[in-house]
């Protein structure tokens, strides 16, 4: 009787690191770290630190982003031959903002086993804490890294009534608060977590003014990695507007009709129409007010 060979292929585990705390790993991340035949890491210098804490010695390879595709397909027939390997980034769960993704495609694809190794992720760290509604949310990455850019994606956010979070670097972080002030309310509610479980870790839940004045005069505040949160607008269609988007519904109602104001209006700042025919009805009245007042005989 023959008995044909049985290939058996090697699986990919996506193992979760600590995010600063080098005790936020799992025993059972550690065990698979020690067991596999090599571990792709982001940036081999920064997890041969955490893999000598843990005495782990297995075979480091690179795959960040400006190597990925290619090292993605020497990875594949590396698991077609038997061979496990560990997928790291840097700090957290692989893939969030971090390279690895055409890696797990490619194996998916294949039809080889893919097993995730939960833990650390920093999105979901801050957002245990923040006192924000987290039932549903949506995830940014990193912002785009032009002031104008960022810009567009603040005014596309104005009036999501969703909490949203987004990374930022150290190098950006004030760039950004001061980009967010030109477009949002300064009384929108953010949270900004800082270095979360490093020593220096801070998290403080402020409205946009305040943060920016925060950062702006702490120069530790500044430093670090950040996960910046942010409160949805209000759902009962009092979305408020920024000062400036106001400043411009004022000077078009003093040259036109409530009606072409609101046309004009929406089509300079991009508020929702309903948004700005409320907030005019509201200056309209007020301004009825102040003339009542100032006719009144005492």
């Amino acid at each position: 009787m023959t008995v044909s060979n049985v290939n058996v292929f090697g699986t990919l585990y996506v193992v979760a690191t600590p995010i600063g705390n080098l005790a936020d790993i799992s025993f059972r991340a550690i065990e698979i770290l020690k067991s596999v035949d090599m571990i792709a890491a982001e940036d081999t210098r920064h997890v041969v630190m955490l893999l000598k804490h843990y005495g782990i010695t297995n075979k480091l390879v690179s795959l960040h982003q400006h190597n990925e595709d290619k090292a993605s397909s020497v990875l594949l027939e590396k698991l077609r031959d038997g061979l496990s390997i560990a997928l790291v980034s840097d700090a957290g769960t692989p893939l969030l903002s971090d390279p690895g993704m055409p890696l797990v495609k490619l194996v998916k694809e294949a039809g080889l086993d893919v097993v995730p190794i939960p833990g650390a992720c920093a999105l979901i760290t801050a957002l245990s804490v923040a006192g924000m509604p987290v039932t549903q949310f949506s995830f940014e990455g990193f912002l785009p890294r032009t002031s104008s850019a960022r810009k567009a994606f603040f005014a596309e956010r104005l009036n999501h009534t969703k909490t949203w979070v987004f990374y930022e670097s150290c190098h950006r972080i004030l760039a950004c608060l001061q980009d967010m002030v030109d477009v949002l309310p300064l009384d929108r509610e953010i949270v900004i977590a800082r270095e979360l479980t490093k020593l220096h870790e801070t998290i403080v839940k402020v409205t946009l003014s305040e943060a920016l004045a925060l950062v702006s005069a702490n120069e530790n505040m500044r430093k670090g990695e950040f996960v910046v949160i942010v409160g949805g607008a209000e759902e009962d269609g009092k979305q408020l507007m920024t000062t400036e988007q106001e400043k411009v519904l004022k000077i078009l109602m003093r040259e036109c009709s409530i009606k072409t104001a609101v046309a004009m209006a929406v089509d300079i700042t991009g508020v929702r129409k309903k948004i700005l025919y409320q907030a005019a009805l509201q200056i309209d009245q007020e301004k009825d007010c102040r003339i009542s007042y100032i006719g009144t005989d005492f």
